[in-house]
């Protein structure tokens, strides 16, 4: 198989990354270079930036705003996007329920939330997880009562990403109580700002508030926000789960942490040389920029098999990408400490607004090492967890 790019891929590579050099805000690069992360309105204005290029949702059909690009052209756009570094698009909206809506919503629908998410006017939420349905998503218990034209919900969701700033959630509830856990769910819109929402924010182990609890009280839904058909909604799910799980590996990311690491490295000092000279040190990066390498190869391999899979199918070698690129992240965030040594130890957390009355111990660029650190914890749980991770490649591809 050559995972070689055309002189074609490579002047599209040159055409993104001058794109991002000339537009991407400078106070918004800045931050992510520091391993701050970006505000909504951050998030917001490089959306509008990439959407009036028109690359905003670049994945998706032409029809409904997407570019037309080849699965490689997608591959190279989001690797470049995190070299750069800049923000991802809000995933919620751009790779999973807009994929769900214009592939089993009405006309209507599509015509609604479409040119908003690709605008970001609109901010998506998942609600998905419950207090007892995370990787078992279909023992789900959130339940949703038809009352003439409006759904009446009532339930919890949790770990809602970013739910406090939500306009909309897509939310997974239980429409049929008698059929098989399965086969009784469907998928509705709600508008998070319809009486009877409460969302609650959530403290995270980095001192964040990146996850929330959102709870339904007797909320009056429209009908006409279901989408596709009644009971059909794992389906969906399972549709969008596969979106999900596309650019999870994150290789452009962490190469982009491994060339700052590299740069905090040859700054900092081990004794009377750079810490990036000590041998030790520099055998812990190798070791990760080899697994790194490796895992880059067998993304390639799997965006070089896009084009005879199955349309909407996910591939189960996803799973292997998840695997590794979690892992190669959270490695990283332990190399990091090591660059900061000692000055990560007065831990800070970004969210923190009461402020401090004394400066940083060490240099500014060494305070978001621990958060990140610990923030990153989460990356073999989310988007299902490592080991359901691990049962769908012994069943999918070792036929265990």
């Amino acid at each position: 198989m050559d995972l070689s790019f055309t002189p074609e891929e490579n002047a599209f590579r040159d055409e993104v990354r001058t794109f991002f050099k000339e537009n991407l805000p400078q106070d918004i690069r800045d931050k992510l270079v520091s391993g701050l992360h970006p505000s909504k309105d951050d998030l917001v204005r490089w959306t509008r930036i990439l959407n009036k290029k028109g690359w905003a949702v670049p994945h998706w059909p032409v029809q409904y705003g997407g570019a037309g690009w080849t699965p490689v052209q997608q591959y190279i756009f989001l690797e470049e996007q995190m070299l750069a570094p800049s923000p991802q698009m809000l995933a919620f909206g751009t790779s999973m329920v807009g994929p769900v809506i214009y592939t089993f919503g009405n006309e209507e629908q599509k015509k609604k939330y479409l040119p908003a998410i690709a605008n970001l006017d609109t901010w998506w939420s998942q609600g998905f997880s419950e207090p007892g349905a995370g990787s078992d998503l279909a023992g789900l218990k959130t339940t949703a009562r038809k009352d003439g034209d409006f759904y009446i919900v009532n339930g919890q969701k949790t770990w809602t990403t970013l739910g406090q700033h939500g306009d909309m959630i897509f939310t997974l509830v239980r429409t049929d109580p008698a059929a098989k856990k399965q086969q009784g769910i469907s998928f509705l819109l709600i508008d998070m700002k319809t009486s009877g929402i409460t969302v609650r924010p959530i403290q995270t182990i980095d001192g964040g508030f990146e996850v929330n609890e959102v709870f339904f009280d007797d909320v009056r839904v429209p009908a006409e926000n279901l989408v596709g058909e009644e009971n059909k909604g794992w389906d969906y799910a399972k549709f969008l789960l596969g979106n999900e799980r596309v650019g999870i590996a994150r290789v452009g990311a962490s190469k982009e942490r491994i060339r700052r690491l590299k740069q905090l490295a040859a700054e900092e000092r081990d004794g009377d040389t750079p810490l990036i000279e000590n041998p030790r040190f520099r055998e812990k990066l190798a070791a990760i920029e080899v697994e790194l390498k490796a895992l880059e190869m067998t993304q390639l391999r799997v965006v070089a098999a896009e084009r005879n899979r199955e349309k909407g199918k996910p591939d189960p070698a996803s799973s292997i990408l998840k695997i590794k690129g979690s892992e190669i992240q959270q490695a990283i965030t332990e190399l990091a400490l090591e660059v900061a040594g000692p000055y990560v130890a007065p831990f800070r957390a970004e969210s923190e607004d009461h402020g401090w009355n004394e400066p940083p111990a060490g240099p500014e660029w060494a305070s978001p090492f621990a958060p990140t650190y610990f923030n990153y914890r989460k990356v073999s749980i989310y988007g299902g967890s490592n080991e359901i991770q691990k049962n769908i490649i012994a069943k999918a591809i070792l036929g265990l």
